[in-house]
């Protein structure tokens, strides 16, 4: 049973137990691991603590009671081990914003979301630490020609990216074959919009606007892999970035550029990727160079 696997069948045993106490010890026996190293793998992999992770699972289960109508929200609150009423009105309102009173008439759109997917990447074990794994290596400096727009962090930003590729797609001859590139850069402090260039180490020679040539300088980075959506790492690899940084001792560079994704077919933005995040090259780093 690899990773992955230790932690889906860890989501499974959460959703059909929320009614149940569940703690650190409860599931890790469940599954016949030692908690010690669970715990490690399950926050890596997830992102947040197991306690963290069941209280915003027993906090989406509690919409669908709610919005059936047929449970109070005191028998809501035992049912999914919140203790007392008040300690799930607090969370509620922490999570949603919203008193449970008030979901129906002022929220009744807001609706459960099923179990998270897992993004799937390798890890590695520092110093007891669990992390994604990751590669000190060169980005080496490439010409990409394709098309750049600016994105908005804080809107629908993944509608902007896939409709962008696609168009770039639409311009491209079947035979060709090879990565594809997507290049976030100037973000500018305190700001949620970036630039992107979606694009390949070709020439294209398309009279359209927003097409351009753009040569992307060598870094130094921490490289990254993962496979799944074009989109839907995002708040995985910010966690998986903020572990990497911390465990590693490792500083962000002070660059335009903010994150490159590599695809390994330009036809499949679903395929494997690599992200390649710049860094600042520690002396230890420099060696041998």
């Amino acid at each position: 049973m690899d990773h992955y696997e230790v932690v889906e069948r860890a989501l499974l045993h959460i959703e059909d137990h929320l009614d149940q106490p569940l703690s650190l010890d409860d599931v890790a026996n469940a599954l016949n691991l030692s908690k010690y190293y669970f715990h490690r793998l399950f926050s890596a992999m997830m992102g947040c603590s197991l306690n963290t992770y069941i209280l915003s699972r027993r906090l989406n289960a509690s919409l669908i009671l709610i919005h059936e109508g047929r449970t109070s929200l005191t028998d809501i609150a035992y049912r999914l081990s919140f203790g007392t009423p008040s300690s799930f009105t607090r969370a509620f309102s922490r999570q949603y914003g919203i008193a449970p009173s008030l979901l129906r008439t002022r929220h009744p759109g807001l609706a459960p979301i099923p179990v998270p997917a897992i993004v799937r990447r390798p890890i590695k074990n520092i110093n007891g630490d669990v992390v994604a794994d990751f590669t000190l290596t060169e980005f080496e400096a490439i010409r990409l020609s394709g098309i750049v727009f600016e994105v908005d962090l804080a809107g629908d930003y993944e509608t902007t990216i896939r409709s962008h590729s696609r168009m770039l797609l639409q311009e491209l001859d079947p035979s060709v074959q090879g990565p594809c590139y997507v290049v976030y850069s100037n973000c500018q402090p305190d700001s949620t919009r970036f630039n992107v260039l979606c694009g390949i180490p070709q020439e294209l020679r398309i009279e359209k606007p927003f097409y351009f040539t753009v040569d992307v300088p060598r870094f130094f980075c921490a490289k990254f892999t993962y496979s799944g959506d074009l989109l839907e790492i995002g708040d995985v690899l910010k966690t998986d970035y903020a572990r990497f940084l911390k465990i590693s001792r490792q500083e962000t560079d002070d660059s335009h550029i903010e994150l490159v994704q590599r695809f390994n077919d330009i036809h499949d933005l679903g395929s494997a990727y690599h992200i390649f995040a710049p860094i600042k090259k520690l002396p230890i780093d420099s060696d041998g160079e």
